[in-house]
């Protein structure tokens, strides 16, 4: 039986997810080289993407709540615009300013807007996907549709920095694959337009927030009806020690992210083109053995949420350290990949914890608690990650690693499984 009503509309609302994460992540791959080669400072580049990532977090719970009210194909419709417009502006400014037609300092500003135009619009798109399925769909049908939905951000942090540097060619440069991703998200709108049915649900269903897409993260693929919640206090004893442990390491996480690109072009000596290739390998690396963590090795060993966060926690901390000290790129990689398949285990492991400290009417506000903790976490670590870089190469690393260390020790002493605590299920 298929996991949706139909497969065709299945693959539409799959593709609207799929290009926004891989559009997203390529970017994210292609920023730290076009930085260089424009002479804009690193700790720039990240802080335009900090910038955007304030503007998702702050407007995804908007557009989650409005999915029922404005129609959730119109939200849809609306998210995709603005990754396209994003795309566009982002891809326009970088290669006038690769070319020399305006001056780097003026392509930074041009280029925040065209970030904050995807922050504040493209996060419309994955809250009411879900809430598109969830209002067709019940029981574990719906938990295997918003569980594949899921799955589209996992993938798009593989398939995005992989296939970013086939699109780069002449005239456009390393701007080319924006343009190609825009291409790509104007295919899917013109399908979505064309072949997905306006909203006609069956029962009304809001859409979850979604975290910000970003290399080495993914969407939770859960949800709960709207309506039926308890409020939660972030000083509830209960999941405190939960959300501590998601702060800090999601800080370590979204460093981690934030500076690696950077670390590859120091490393690998190479020209800025080709480098990139350098790039998208070490990415690679990591994404994949994310979802290796949370696809097959999670279900595998059955293990419990503080299992997770204490071997997610003591992995990452030496493959940060390790990727840190590594001088080649075959050793960054290896590294880098252990660090990303650590942070697989931990950020499931300090979700389900939360998830199962609490209530069954308390789902809901437990999930936004979460997916603000995971969004937060990418406002400020990669810009102080890349200011410590700025200082010493490996400062960032030896941090994130010492953090992870002791944060290992704290949760080793103070964490304890939920009492209702079971097995817990792959994903974020």
């Amino acid at each position: 039986m298929a996991l949706f009503a139909s497969r065709e509309r299945f693959a539409l609302l799959f593709a609207v997810m799929l290009v926004a994460a891989s559009g997203n992540t390529a970017m994210q791959s292609l920023m730290p080289a076009i930085g260089r080669q424009l002479k804009i400072a690193d700790l720039w580049v990240a802080v335009a993407f900090s910038l955007s990532a304030v503007a998702w977090v702050a407007l995804a719970p908007h557009w989650a709540h409005r999915a029922d009210r404005r129609g959730r194909r119109a939200l849809m419709r609306l998210g995709l615009i603005g990754f396209i417009v994003s795309m566009l502006v982002c891809g326009t400014v970088l290669a006038l300013g690769l070319h020399g037609v305006i001056p780097a300092a003026l392509v930074f500003p041009i280029f925040i807007v065209g970030r904050a135009v995807y922050g504040i619009l493209g996060s419309a798109s994955p809250p009411a996907v879900q809430a598109y399925i969830a209002a067709r769909t019940e029981g574990e049908q719906r938990t295997a549709s918003l569980a594949a939905i899921a799955s589209s951000f996992g993938l798009g942090t593989i398939i995005g920095p992989a296939i970013a540097p086939l699109f780069v060619f002449q005239p456009l440069g390393l701007a080319g694959p924006l343009f190609v991703f825009a291409a790509i998200g104007a295919a899917v709108l013109a399908a979505l337009v064309l072949r997905l049915p306006d909203d006609t649900p069956r029962s009304e269903a809001r859409g979850e927030v979604v975290d910000f897409p970003s290399m080495g993260t993914s969407t939770r693929g859960a949800h709960s009806p709207a309506g039926t919640d308890r409020r939660l206090r972030w000083t509830d004893p209960r999941i405190l020690p939960w959300q501590a442990v998601g702060i800090v390491g999601g800080h370590g996480n979204a460093a981690l992210l934030g500076v690696i690109g950077f670390l590859v072009i120091d490393r690998s000596g190479a020209p800025l083109a080709e480098a990139q290739q350098h790039i998208a390998i070490v990415l690679m690396a990591g994404a994949g053995a994310t979802l290796l963590a949370q696809w097959a090795l999670i279900p595998f060993f059955a293990m419990t949420p503080r299992q997770l966060v204490l071997w997610g926690c003591a992995l990452a901390a030496a493959g940060t350290l390790g990727t840190g000290l590594a001088r080649g790129t075959y050793g960054l990689t290896i590294a880098f990949a252990l660090a990303s398949l650590g942070f697989g285990f931990f950020r499931p492991g300090f979700t389900s914890g939360a998830s199962l400290a609490v209530e069954a009417d308390e789902q809901n506000a437990i999930a936004g608690m979460v997916t603000s903790v995971n969004g937060i976490a990418y406002i400020a670590a990669p810009a102080a990650a890349v200011a410590l870089y700025e200082l010493a190469r490996p400062l960032p690393f030896l941090a994130v690693a010492a953090i992870l260390a002791a944060l290992t020790a704290w949760a080793a002493w103070w964490l304890r499984d939920p009492a209702a605590a079971e097995p817990t299920l792959p994903g974020n």
